[in-house]
């Protein structure tokens, strides 16, 4: 393998994190690779998985907020939230999921 001095700038920089040799690094992530257990992606793809990641944290704090309502709908201790409200919050991250996957899946490419 050959690099540019900025990408082997890269790799030293990763290596040194791990406590690893860079290239002991880099034939370990090769490896990675050729055995599908760490699938490159690009900078756009990593800002759409920190949004699938940062969405489904949202929408485990909306899924809690809705089980805490009461089911009568009387006011809970507290200041209660609307229901309405919790609902439309859910909808929200939903469709922030449903067009984070949809990106995700325009970028995957097929595997020969």
């Amino acid at each position: 393998m050959s690099f540019s001095e900025t990408e082997l700038a890269v790799v030293r920089t990763a290596a040194e994190r791990e406590g690893m040799a860079s290239a002991a690094w880099a034939g370990r992530q090769v490896m990675a690779v050729a055995q599908h257990v760490l699938v490159p992606v690009s900078r756009d793809a990593e800002d759409v998985l920190r949004e699938l990641i940062q969405a489904r944290v949202e929408l485990r704090e909306t899924v809690a907020a809705l089980r805490a309502l009461p089911a009568t709908g009387a006011p809970g201790a507290g200041a209660p939230v609307p229901a309405d409200t919790v609902v439309e919050e859910a909808l929200k991250v939903v469709a922030r999921l449903d067009a984070a996957t949809v990106q995700v899946m325009r970028e995957r490419r097929p595997r020969s």
